[in-house]
């Protein structure tokens, strides 16, 4: 068959029927198109065919015979590309190739009927709905496309260069070059595939391989404990080869009774999940920090582990108000669904060992800590592995270990002298990909007589299968003052895939409790929900957001409505701890007369590598085009973990001491001119100790606890179809407290996507298992959904940059706090448009309409 590629001719043989975007990308290496959910949903694989888009995944490849095929990388320096790198319009950018495919043919066609008028947000969303983006970048999205099509973009730079960008690699992800691990592809390659256990309980008795060289990936009691849990991997030059060697391998299962109701994990009842002491230490864990608090085991139950503040005082206040003033008190039972971590980029490892020393290709949010592991469990010294992950599609908690790709590809690489890559299908990811637990929330709060909080208990069931360490009604100790309470988690442990850290472990689900308490407590005193959150927390920066909050138009505006259609304002706040890595080191060596900053940190979206280039070209006062940041290589000096918001408040001040040395070590003055001749001088610069130092004297998973807390107010506005049952979101303003903005755009996307995320926390994301079975049932995109360009309101971003002057550089992390008050602030408004209270998450329009109808 021949077609036209980017205006070049290719042949291909299409004997064995393939796909569109396999032999774009496997055969012809257009690796900027992507291969994410096989099922046309989610847009990465955009193609253009004779102009028009189309998903590649779902393409024949013979249905392109004679056609004009343009990929990402024939658009290259077309203005939609250029708009999205300087609108930032991107986080990981595993997506972006396929939204520029897709908006440079609507661009097109706008400009062919309208000339240089802009575009709506309507228009946009119609045009781009095929499109999915997990880092919730739509804003920038809007913008780009926008501005594009106004001719914002229309001329090139003149002088050759790439425009400015508020992102470094920006013009690496809009044109398709840039590599991540599931785009490498060196001589030699197998591909590995893991073999998973069908049965949510089974011993296994033994594995038949027969001609097939396998690896085993069982625990060492050989007990399988969750569908899709991996029992051993095998590799072939292609996925169909590994496939079917897979195929051939015998699985001798012992099935045994399973729990798989959580119902009754709750009473410590079922099949016990783990049997003995020994098993339950290598229990998974859903959060990120070790489990400091002992908990005692009852069957399946796990806990109480508990945070409590005068939790005898709690329970008899919260007593005597049920029988005096009824009136002044909260309860409820609030439940949250599994919200699935669903990076685009699924998890990925390329391994090879090269004269005893273990390279890896990895989709990690850690190289450091994959190393070291990695080290500890093949029996290496660390100096003897490299991880490295230039770039990271998306990641938001759940790969920050030594996940099972990774070992399978490291196994599978020693076994067969060879590189072997393993990448989780889509289903294999939304099954053991990871998720945050869903959770069963018992609460009851009390005021007193002057409308002050006097106590409040809450009981947190954390359903994550396998997993434990659920901390959400620990939490609320840092909310509301210092009134009495009674907090304990629990984890009902059942014979399903384990839960993994999730972008503010336990925040949103317990925002999603007690923000809705408070609310209802507001409405029962008869005050505004803003005045009375104002006067029951203490914290000086959220009072500073609090007073903006109010004073915005739409809090003040009208709302409510009896007709179909019901507008409603709701308001919710939250806090989260201060962290970094306070052993972050950032090295600069002068090269040719650039300087070179390098960290073992990585850039999954979030903008690490931008933060480093610009925070060492200010500390020298030079261009930044004399300064190039290099990350995502664990051999070089130590860099945090991109998770528990530590990045930036470990890394910028790292980066300006060393800018610093590196002044001193060339004598001062004009740092430009010195560095031509300057080859070779080298610095290693290290994170200074905050003014007052830290709560934690060490680290727990290189983790320190700082000084303060972090503060979050939003207010949403939602239209709710009240013969529907859908919930629109209008409008969400966020204010974030969080000290100094490093880098202002970058930091305003990651707010808008945590606010994205939140919506889908709140109305659409729901993953389920079958009842019977335990077998994950939304473990493709079309079931599993999330949210999309027309499902983003207008998001604003206010920062508030003050009370951290005690740390160095004046800000603290900010990707979690965004996201916690999102989904109560949603279901605030909620029932401020229709009076019915959402206790359930998702709001689906079955709930909605049941509850409207009660």
């Amino acid at each position: 068959m021949e077609f036209e590629v980017n205006g070049t001719r290719h042949a291909v043989d299409v004997d064995d029927d393939p796909t569109a975007v396999e032999v774009v990308r496997d055969r012809l290496g257009l690796t900027g198109t992507k291969l994410v959910c096989a099922g046309g949903v989610c847009g990465a694989c955009t193609i253009q065919v004779d102009g028009e888009p189309r998903v590649s995944c779902l393409t024949p490849a013979v249905g392109l015979a004679g056609r004009r095929v343009t990929t990402v990388e024939g658009l290259a320096g077309h203005p939609i590309g250029r708009a999205f790198a300087g609108e930032d319009a991107l986080q990981c950018g595993y997506c972006t190739p396929g939204f520029v495919v897709g908006a440079a043919a609507f661009y097109e066609r706008w400009r062919a009927a309208h000339g240089r008028t802009r575009p709506g947000r309507e228009q946009i969303a119609d045009a781009l709905a095929g499109h999915l983006c997990r880092c919730g970048a739509y804003e920038g999205i809007f913008d780009a496309v926008a501005a594009a099509c106004a001719g914002d973009y229309d001329n090139a730079p003149t002088d050759g260069q790439a425009p400015a960008a508020p992102r470094t690699e920006a013009p690496e992800k809009t044109d398709g070059s840039a590599r991540y691990t599931t785009d490498l592809r060196p001589e030699g390659l197998l591909e590995g595939v893991i073999i998973r256990s069908p049965h949510a309980h089974a011993h296994v008795r033994s594995l038949e391989a027969g001609d097939v060289p396998l690896v085993p990936l069982l625990p060492p009691d050989g007990v399988v404990r969750y569908v899709g849990q991996p029992v051993a991997a095998v590799a072939a030059p292609d996925r169909a080869s590994a496939r079917a060697a897979a195929a051939r391998v015998r699985v001798d299962y012992e099935v045994l009774p399973a729990a798989l109701d959580a119902r009754q994990a709750r009473t410590g009842e079922g099949p016990p999940v783990y049997e003995d002491k020994a098993a339950r230490k290598r229990a998974p864990g859903s959060g990120e920090t070790p489990q400091l608090v002992p908990a005692r085991w009852r069957g399946n139950l796990r806990g109480p582990s508990a945070m409590s503040r005068r939790p005898a005082t709690a329970v008899r206040r919260i007593t005597e108000a049920r029988r005096s003033t009824p009136e002044r008190v909260v309860e409820g039972l609030y439940t949250t669904a599994a919200q699935t971590h669903t990076p685009l980029e699924p998890h990925a490892c390329l391994a090879r060992w090269s004269d005893g020393t273990l390279h890896l290709e990895v989709s990690t949010q850690s190289v450091k800590r994959t190393a070291e592991l990695a080290a500890e469990r093949f029996g290496v010294p660390v100096e003897r592995v490299v991880a490295r992950a230039v770039h990271v599609g998306g990641g938001f908690g759940c790969k920050m270990g030594l996940t099972s790709d990774v070992v399978a590809a490291v196994e599978l690489a020693r076994l067969h002298g060879a590189p072997v890559r393993v990448v989780l299908d889509r289903d294999e990811e939304l099954t053991d990909g990871g998720y945050r637990p869903g959770t069963r929330i018992r609460l009851a709060m009390v005021a007193d007589e002057a409308g002050d909080l006097s106590a409040l208990a809450m009981d947190a069931d954390n359903d994550g299968g396998v997993s434990i360490g659920g901390t959400v009604a620990a939490l609320a100790r840092f909310m509301y003052g210092k009134a009495p309470r009674r907090l304990r988690d629990f984890d009902t442990v059942t014979h399903r895939p384990p839960g993994a850290p999730f972008r503010g472990p336990g925040g949103p689900t317990m925002c999603w409790a007690l923000e809705q308490a408070v609310d209802e407590m507001a409405h029962r005193l008869g005050q505004d929900p803003i005045a009375l959150r104002r006067r029951w927390d203490g914290n000086p920066k959220r009072h500073a957001l609090y007073d903006r909050a109010a004073s915005l138009p739409v809090w003040s505006g009208p709302r409510g409505g009896t007709g179909r259609f019901r507008r409603g304002v709701g308001v919710a706040a939250a806090n989260w701890m201060y962290f970094l890595d306070p052993v972050t080191e950032v090295e600069l060596t002068v090269e040719d007369g650039i300087v070179v900053a390098r960290c073992a940190v990585q850039d999954m979206g979030t903008g690490s590598r931008t933060v480093l280039r610009r925070a060492v070209a200010a500390g020298l006062g030079v261009p930044e085009a004399r300064v190039r940041a290099e990350v995502g290589r664990s051999d070089t000096v130590h860099g945090p973990t991109s998770g528990g918001s530590r990045t930036t408040p470990s890394l910028a001040p790292a980066a300006a001491d060393a800018a610093d040395r590196l002044r001193d070590a060339l004598g001062g003055g004009d740092i430009a001119a010195r560095l031509d001749t300057a080859h070779g001088v080298r610095v290693t610069g290290r994170r200074p100790r905050d003014r007052r130092g830290f709560v934690t004297p060490f680290t727990m998973g290189g983790i320190a606890i700082g000084r303060g807390f972090t503060g979050s107010v939003q207010v949403a506005e939602v239209e709710v179809d009240t013969r529907l049952g859908r919930v629109r979101p209008l409008s969400v303003w966020s204010g974030i407290a969080a000290g100094r903005i490093h880098e202002d755009r970058l930091a305003r996307s990651q707010c808008q996507g945590a606010v994205v995320q939140g919506v889908g926390y709140a109305l659409f994301e729901e993953r389920r298992t079958d009842p019977v079975t335990g077998r994950v049932l939304t473990e493709n995109m079309e079931d599993y959904r999330i949210p999309g360009i027309g499902d983003t309101p207008e998001i604003t971003i206010h920062f508030h940059q003050e009370g951290f002057d005690h740390v160095p550089g004046g800000g603290v992390g900010l990707g979690e706090i965004a996201t916690l008050p999102t989904a109560a602030s949603l279901a605030n408004a909620v029932h401020d448009a229709t009076g019915w209270r959402p206790y359930d998450m998702p709001i689906r329009p079955d709930r909605l309409l049941e509850g409207l109808a009660t």
